[in-house]
């Protein structure tokens, strides 16, 4: 049996982006005042991503609990559809982006910080805050992982859907470019179009494989324990 349920372990996992949101958005950072705000970083819109997935999987726990052996046929198809789309945003949003949040973060970060967190950040943004939207992710989808199994759609589906995010982002990126002239992170400034094109490109290559990476590890996570019960179970008879 777990030390702690998965249950109260998503409850605290989504206060706690709660809490990184909420202190992220009352820091009076001059990039908040212009366009797009702080939509125009995708480790914000991670968050957010983040913070709604853990919701409804909160939300989940709860109509499961609520429903426990009075739910109708009706009731029993909602919850299903919550369930799916539970899975659906842990597939195609909650660990591809997250992972891709972090690895190319700290990256990027350790290769030249200023090409994506200047240090004139360091005045607005505690270490604590900055390791909550770059770092933590990565344990609590891992954590969700582990102890949910989740249904991943067809591959073909899910990476259509994961490429949709990608270019939307970029689109999104480039008319923030188009109204302000400046562009989101220091690192495309100092790229050529031809470059940025191919960068975009190898970036949306790169989360479908985080994409797959999820599909692989999911199967083989809920594959195991599946082996290990049935081998348990043998054992016992």
């Amino acid at each position: 049996m777990a030390l702690i349920p998965s249950q109260i372990l998503r409850v605290a996992i989504l206060l706690s982006y709660f809490s990184i949101i909420c202190n992220y958005k009352a820091i009076d950072m001059p990039a908040h005042q212009t366009y797009g705000g702080s939509w125009k970083f995708l480790t914000f819109i991670d968050l957010v991503i983040q913070a709604v997935f853990f919701g409804v999987c909160v939300l989940t726990d709860l109509s499961s609990l609520l429903m426990k052996g009075t739910a109708s046929v009706e009731q029993e198809r909602q919850l299903r559809k919550l369930i799916g789309l539970r899975d659906w945003m842990m597939a195609v949003l909650a660990f591809p982006v997250g992972v891709f949040v972090v690895t190319m973060f700290w990256s990027l970060y350790l290769y030249d910080r200023d090409l994506v967190y200047p240090r004139l950040l360091d005045n607005f943004i505690p270490q604590w805050l900055n390791h909550g939207m770059h770092t933590t992710v990565l344990p609590f989808i891992i954590i969700e992982m582990r102890t949910t199994h989740h249904l991943y759609p067809s591959r073909v589906c899910g990476l259509l859907a994961v490429c949709s995010f990608c270019v939307g982002y970029v689109l999104w990126m480039c008319w923030v470019y188009n109204v302000t002239g400046v562009w989101v992170y220091p690192l495309l400034e100092h790229i050529d179009t031809v470059a940025r094109v191919a960068f975009f490109i190898c970036l949306t290559a790169l989360t479908s494989l985080y994409y797959i990476m999820g599909e692989i590890l999911n199967s083989y996570i809920w594959d195991s324990s599946r082996s290990a019960l049935e081998s348990n179970k043998d054992k016992s008879d």
